[in-house]
């Protein structure tokens, strides 16, 4: 009896941890596209890409924007150096500002990073500054 309980509790562990992995792969193809979709400005695309990963995953965007690089820039950042007026302005609006004003994966914030860059005219950075 005892042996079929360890075997069931493997059995059971095994496949949560496959599912997990599967779901994962899934959540990375929903949002292969997505740094095409910023550079390209294409707002109502997004829209439908952060709708559909919220409705078949249960995730918003702040919890994948950190997850994903684009050529190791941030989707903030990526719309920046893009001139994606849209949809960067949409991101900003979606994410928290509390996240908006952390430091980035190299150590730097949206403001710092903005600032030197020079892109401080940008339209992006002015709804940045009013979120922060």
């Amino acid at each position: 009896m005892l042996k079929i309980v360890k075997t069931s509790l493997v059995i059971a562990a095994s496949t949560l941890a496959f599912s997990n992995a599967a779901q994962a792969n899934d959540i990375n193809e929903a949002l292969a596209n997505i740094c095409t979709i910023v550079q390209a400005d294409d707002k109502g695309e997004l829209r439908k890409k952060m709708r559909s990963v919220q409705s078949d995953y249960k995730l918003k965007l702040r919890d994948y924007y950190s997850g994903i690089s684009c050529n190791g820039q941030s989707l903030i950042r990526t719309a920046l150096t893009s001139n994606a007026v849209e949809v960067g302005t949409l991101l900003v609006k979606k994410m928290p500002s509390k996240d908006l004003a952390e430091p980035e994966s190299d150590g730097k914030t949206l403001q710092a990073w903005i600032a030197e860059q020079g892109l401080q005219s940008s339209p992006i950075s002015t709804e940045l500054n009013g979120r922060i």
